[in-house]
């Protein structure tokens, strides 16, 4: 992604969340989520909060009842947000998206190469201002796809958010693979995804590195086939391993234990 294309991402993916929550009632925006302890419009809510941080307006003044779905002082940040909005209708929610991600779009309309190279300050440490911005691009469609499974109504599974937001997934495989599940040397590894999302990827271990590759091997390690959706679950921690390998999500040929090893740690989105 140019950093040209980035207001064009976050508008697509904020249009496609606005269409999508256009005709709740009170009963969808009410619908749990696997976003542990969010319902479909604190998913929403949490995308209000942080643009409206981006566009610089104070956190509410708001102490939100202890919960056990949260695990660090970001998640404890993110729920000042959603819990200042939970006794809001949903419609109220949606209105003031459209109102924050209205004047977001004219700012980054607004901004300059050097402003997309400014260097800034994240959880993670410092990054660009583009860096950061890719990143709410990615968080934003994971959310959406939250809300669209709680509601039943599948899609934005294609185009370019949804091709830039999987690449992001598959571009850490190679660390879950190498050093989270330990693949030894010589080991390679096939990930077949299925619809919505098709793509077939492999990795494999060399001189003690993981790294995608282009070619797959004719007999690989292991062979991991899931759909895109559940990839995406897994990658978020929107489903337990055991329960997507139970429950058949996943699906397994070759060496079942590095299979194993690597479904557990495939989760890594906070």
């Amino acid at each position: 992604m140019q950093n040209d294309q980035i207001p064009s991402y976050l508008d697509i993916v904020w249009s496609s969340m606005s269409a999508l929550c256009a005709g709740f009632g009170d009963d969808e925006w009410r619908l749990p989520t696997d976003c542990p302890g969010w319902s479909v419009q604190d998913q929403l809510s949490h995308i209000v909060g942080s643009e409206s941080t981006a566009l610089g307006n104070p956190a509410p003044d708001h102490t939100p009842p202890e919960s056990s779905h949260i695990k660090n002082a970001a998640g404890a940040s993110n729920e000042i947000q959603v819990d200042w909005r939970r006794s809001w209708p949903g419609s109220r929610v949606l209105a003031e998206f459209n109102d924050v991600t209205a004047k977001r779009r004219e700012a980054l309309a607004a901004m300059t190469e050097a402003d997309f190279n400014v260097e800034t300050e994240t959880a993670r440490g410092t990054t660009t201002m583009a860096d950061r911005l890719g990143i709410r691009i990615f968080d934003a469609w994971v959310h959406e796809q939250d809300m669209r499974r709680a509601v039943d109504v599948p899609g934005h599974f294609d185009g370019p958010v949804a091709e830039y937001a999987m690449e992001r997934m598959i571009e850490v495989m190679p660390f879950v693979v190498g050093r989270r599940a330990g693949a030894p040397d010589g080991a390679s590894v096939v990930f077949r995804i299925s619809a919505p999302f098709a793509l077939d990827f492999t990795i494999t271990v060399f001189d003690g590195r993981a790294s995608r590759v282009p070619d797959e091997p004719e007999h690989p390690t292991v062979t991991l086939s899931m759909s895109s959706v559940n990839f995406l679950r897994l990658c978020a921690g929107r489903v337990d391993p055991d329960v997507a390998l139970n429950a058949g999500l996943v699906r397994m040929s070759g060496f079942f234990g590095l299979g194993d090893a690597i479904v557990r740690q495939m989760s890594y989105i906070p």
